[in-house]
């Protein structure tokens, strides 16, 4: 039982500490800088839309109004067997010159959207985003700018949770997401990103391949398929969108499982990626496979922490009884206070890795995630 315990402290520890820590050593021995140069290549945004009336209007004014050459970039929109106004909005702004407009009467989901979009796409560098978020009027220019660097064929720009005036978010899913930037610019600093943020990253057109129906992942996918073609993936804090911190709980919880039930998913699709002919293997194993065990890392050190003796195992117990409550205190909504962040914390960790798990039972028993807009 020991053995138990400590295994899985080991393995939480790694996934969530140990692995960041590798990064930060190797970007300090081996940086793997990018030339950056300003260049204004044709650009075709590519976006996959279904009933986005609430948000479509705004999203197609902000790319619009992108500090871009009008001249140089296109916007491709497809719509996903729309039934609410979004087909009527793509009518009216497709009297801009620079909107090209897919209206698919049947919903196949956004990975057969994105095909079509790629299709009609006709710049040498294709933008994917999606209708919530607002990017910022440099982001686009600040893309490409990494694509001066032959090396390069992806670059991801940052998901900011919070508002441009306000600032980003200091807590919960803003503190997670936090993290997770961190940890995508550690490994852009020395190599290549392991997936890219879909709201906002730009792929050099001759990269890309169709992408298989059905697929959960495609900001891991696409990403990843240019990895195998020898080029690097970076990350670019620079280039930034916007969106809001809480989404509501339950729509954020279904979020997370449908995006770690991808993972299950991007196995079975590309079984290369656990192969040699992954040239970033180690590193999508420790950023995405490594996270789905941790759920039951928790689960083992908590049983074995009740069944072992002795004041290091009393410890762990109490303090993971700790955790738990201040995570059941956040919940329901009764933490106040000093205690309120670290409650909300607790509470993210605690959802995150109940959303694993809930991702797990969907890949044994076959279920599929849909496509949540």
């Amino acid at each position: 039982m020991r053995w138990v315990f400590w295994g899985a402290v080991l393995l939480i520890a790694y996934t969530y500490m140990g692995y960041a820590a590798w990064l930060w050593l190797r970007a300090r021995l081996r940086p793997w800088p990018v030339l950056r140069a300003q260049q204004e290549p044709y650009v075709s945004i590519v976006m996959v839309v279904r009933n986005e009336e609430r948000w479509l209007e705004s999203k197609l004014r902000n790319l619009l109004q992108l500090d871009y050459p009008p001249a140089r970039y296109q916007i491709v929109l497809v719509s996903d067997g729309s039934t609410d106004r979004t087909e009527k909005v793509l009518r009216e702004y497709g009297a801009d010159p620079r909107v090209q407009a897919v209206m698919n009467q049947l919903s196949r989901g956004k990975a057969s959207g994105l095909n079509d979009g790629i299709a009609v796409a006709s710049g040498e560098v294709v933008v994917f985003t999606d209708a919530r978020q607002k990017i910022e009027s440099s982001a686009l220019r600040l893309l490409v700018e990494n694509l001066a660097d032959p090396e390069v064929g992806c670059v991801s720009g940052a998901l900011m949770l919070g508002d441009p005036d306000a600032g980003e978010a200091a807590k919960g899913m803003g503190l997670y997401w936090r993290m997770e930037k961190t940890i995508r610019e550690l490994e852009s600093a020395s190599g290549s990103v392991v997936g890219a943020t879909g709201a906002l990253y730009a792929v050099r057109r001759e990269l890309l391949e169709a992408v298989p129906e059905g697929t959960i992942l495609d900001d891991v996918y696409i990403p990843m398929q240019v990895v195998r073609k020898g080029k690097r993936v970076l990350f670019d804090a620079r280039a930034r969108a916007w969106d809001s911190p809480d989404l509501g709980a339950d729509r954020e919880f279904s979020r997370k499982v449908r995006t770690l039930s991808g993972n299950y998913q991007l196995v079975q699709l590309a079984p290369w990626l656990l192969s040699r002919g992954n040239p970033i293997r180690f590193e999508f194993v420790s950023h995405k496979l490594l996270r789905l065990a941790v759920p039951f890392a928790l689960a083992a050190v908590l049983v074995a922490s009740i069944f072992l003796s002795g004041p290091i195992y009393r410890s762990a117990l109490a303090l993971q009884i700790l955790f738990y409550g201040l995570s059941l205190l956040a919940g329901l909504r009764l933490s106040r206070g000093p205690l309120a962040r670290m409650s909300d914390a607790a509470l993210t960790f605690v959802l995150l890795n109940g959303a694993a798990a809930v991702a797990f039972v969907n890949f044994v028993t076959g279920r599929k995630a849909v496509w949540i807009r």
